[in-house]
């Protein structure tokens, strides 16, 4: 078990393992309530850890008193906009009895390091327009929005119609 000590008494960031894919959906299901968005969390432990196995997402768990209280999931991507190479936070996410101890901060400082470590130059993450306790986080930080663009999905079922077009 990779165990990272931070500044923080009592609270130690943990790499996750494909093994570790249950508690991924766990906080998954928890921030899917958070964002009022319970139908939108699919995910299984199986695809999760079949993500996990091939690298194509990282997990890494913020561990407080001995509980796991956080959680931030993520992986590498490009960009051909800005020729730049990065890290995309998918989720993130601590119980709402432990924010505001600087826990999220230190998640967000580690997946930084990572970036840097990585040859990185630059983070990115999505946040629901109506979060506005987490916007104020994330904005403390110096992050800002770029709100010129709307993401769409094609989902399993019109990724096959659209792959049979041609």
């Amino acid at each position: 078990m990779t165990k990272i000590s931070t500044k923080i008494p009592k609270f130690h960031l943990r790499i996750g393992k494909p093994s570790d894919a249950k508690l991924v959906v766990d906080f998954m299901q928890k921030l899917g309530r958070y964002q009022k968005m319970t139908d939108a969390i699919t995910a299984t432990p199986e695809r999760i850890e079949r993500l996990l196995t091939s690298t194509q997402g990282e997990v890494v768990f913020g561990i407080y008193e001995g509980e796991v209280v956080g959680f931030a999931y993520f992986y590498e991507k490009s960009s051909a906009f800005t020729g730049r190479s990065g890290l995309f936070i998918d989720a993130l996410l601590i119980d709402d009895s432990k924010r505001g101890k600087g826990l999220g901060k230190v998640i967000m400082q580690f997946l930084s390091k990572t970036a840097i470590e990585r040859g990185s130059e630059m983070l990115e993450w999505g946040c629901l327009d109506w979060n506005t306790p987490a916007i104020a986080f994330y904005q403390e930080m110096g992050a800002y929005c770029v709100d010129t663009m709307r993401i769409y999905r094609l989902s399993p079922d019109d990724l096959n119609t659209v792959a049979k077009i041609f």
